[in-house]
């Protein structure tokens, strides 16, 4: 007589699906917490690595007038390479770092998008260039391309990522409905690890699967969500909504400069200089951009504090007067939007300090040993069941 076939239950299904989706975005996995592991102390290795060209020699009264040292900077690089942007620091004793970046369109890999991304650390008292960074083969660049698109085009490699880092989560979520315990004395097993002589590798495996994918769950979808808002604009248009409580986005309003044959770009640049160190006085660094063309702003983004972004202000001048045209401070912003430029500072555990940034580590570096951790649980229990067979 023919055993009649038993319905599999909910938490069988639920296993079925944690399997299948684990081994079609296991190396995806991987690679991202390995890479997310590599960038979350970037910033400091790179200051470390550059602290002499981070650093002037001497600290003088004056410095340099920033339009001469961009005209000089610039004039030193040649016609080839435009300088973009420039980042000043409140320290006085730290330089001045111009960019240089040009792009290439229709381009599919990361390599082959960029025509030159140059940093050029000046010293603002001299005009002495003390270092110049191909930052496209930078190392930290290179990783966090990878973590970003793969080393694809955006728009082709942030979808790879994006999807795989949504299935991530779905395996979060029924990873925890699979480790929930029945009862009072299986939860005491699930919570703490068997490390008896008499365990086996298996079963010490099957524990940190377990056990480390429960207590770093939380943090790893923080981390997965805060990675989506980049990827998916339907995304961060569902974070923005949750935190304004609104579908209206808000009314940005942009500058233009008058265009007159009259106005004196120079300085012109030096008083939108001067006006934002004088409305920012507690800021940490500023960010000067020229303007595109000849309608174009001075564009301002002001950091407040050093090494977070999640505390930001704009600011928009005329090109030819220096006059301000747009503000938009910290306070101006609502929730939604504030959580939006938070986003990375959360996502690399900056917004913690140091702290943040040590749990955001080990939380990448547990999501990576998920993966393999699954795949070995997964090949012992095939393996077993064929040589039963």
């Amino acid at each position: 007589m023919a055993k009649t076939k038993k319905k599999k239950t909910f938490k069988q299904w639920v296993g079925k699906i944690h399997l299948w989706l684990g081994l079609a975005s296991g190396l995806i996995v991987l690679l991202l917490s390995i890479t997310g592991c590599l960038y979350v102390f970037a910033e400091e290795i790179t200051d470390a690595l550059r602290s002499d060209e981070m650093y002037v020699e001497q600290v003088k009264e004056t410095s340099i007038p920033l339009s001469r040292l961009w005209n000089e900077t610039q004039a030193m690089l040649g016609p080839d390479k435009k300088i973009n942007s420039v980042n000043i620091s409140k320290d006085p004793e730290k330089t001045v770092v111009f960019h240089c970046y040009e792009g290439v369109e229709g381009a599919i890999t990361y390599f082959g998008s960029i025509k030159h991304y140059l940093s050029i650390y000046v010293d603002p008292y001299t005009g002495k260039v003390k270092g110049i960074y191909d930052e496209e083969m930078n190392f930290f660049n290179i990783v966090k391309m990878l973590h970003w698109s793969l080393l694809l085009t955006i728009p082709i490699g942030q979808q790879i990522i994006g999807w795989s880092t949504f299935i991530f989560v779905v395996m979060l979520i029924s990873g925890i409905i699979l480790w929930w315990p029945k009862n009072k004395s299986a939860r005491k097993q699930r919570l703490w690890f068997q490390w008896k002589d008499t365990t086996k590798w298996r079963r010490k495996n099957y524990d940190l699967h377990n056990i480390f994918g429960f207590y770093i769950a939380s943090i790893a979808i923080i981390i997965a969500f805060t990675g989506m808002v980049w990827a998916f604009t339907w995304f961060q248009a569902l974070v923005y909504v949750a935190g304004s409580g609104t579908l209206t986005q808000p009314e940005i309003e942009q500058g233009k400069s008058v265009v007159t044959d009259n106005g004196n770009k120079t300085a012109a640049f030096e008083k939108a200089y001067a006006s934002a160190l004088s409305k920012h006085k507690e800021a940490e660094g500023f960010s000067f951009s020229q303007p595109q063309d000849s309608t174009g702003v001075i564009d301002v983004y002001v950091q407040q504090y050093e090494g977070v972004y999640y505390v930001s202000h704009s600011m928009q001048f005329d090109q030819y007067t220096g006059k301000l045209l747009t503000e938009r401070n910290q306070d101006d912003k609502n929730f939604g939007e504030k959580l939006i430029n938070a986003n990375y500072d959360i996502h690399v555990g900056a917004i913690l300090g140091i702290p943040g940034k040590i749990l955001a580590f080990i939380a990448s570096f547990i999501c990576g040993m998920l993966p393999l951790t699954g795949f070995i649980i997964w090949w012992g229990r095939t393996n077993k069941k064929t040589a039963k067979a």
